[in-house]
């Protein structure tokens, strides 16, 4: 069996809200508390795409947000993963259809994971972060095996 990689680091996420009703928002926060605290695994919410490795995007994306997430993504390092957080970013939710939506997720950017759910529990985000995180790691071993 082959020489499993692990992340070199601590995962970075930012958090982009797109015009939810902010239960998703409420239940990454929830995440963060010393109930889950996903900090322990090294899992970090930060304040810029710049230092992201996870963009974690809630709500339905209304039209002028749509150019904004693009310029969000394009800012982050590579490698990099996308998880979707809740049904109004996966299909639009209550919102589907609506003359002012921009369209699910991804149709503006590459989504990795979903999560769905209307709210989707703490769990179930963590689960999403670390299928991402799990994504990272092939990337980078497949970039270590490119430069050698």
């Amino acid at each position: 069996m082959g020489k499993l990689t692990n992340f070199k680091r601590s995962l970075w996420v930012f958090h982009a809200s797109g015009g939810s009703c902010n239960a998703c928002d409420i239940e990454i926060i929830a995440a963060l508390t010393p109930r889950y605290d996903v900090e322990r695994f090294g899992i970090k919410l930060v304040g810029s795409p710049r230092h992201a490795d996870v963009l974690l995007v809630t709500g339905a994306i209304p039209r002028d947000f749509a150019d904004k997430l693009r310029r969000i993504y394009e800012q982050m390092p590579d490698p990099k993963a996308v998880v979707v957080v809740g049904n109004c970013g996966t299909t639009g939710g209550v919102f589907y259809d609506s003359y002012n939506i921009a369209g699910p997720i991804d149709e503006i950017i590459p989504v990795d994971v979903y999560v769905p759910g209307c709210p989707p529990r703490p769990e179930a985000i963590i689960d999403g972060v670390v299928k991402a995180w799990l994504k990272l790691e092939k990337l980078e071993k497949e970039l270590e095996g490119k430069k050698e």
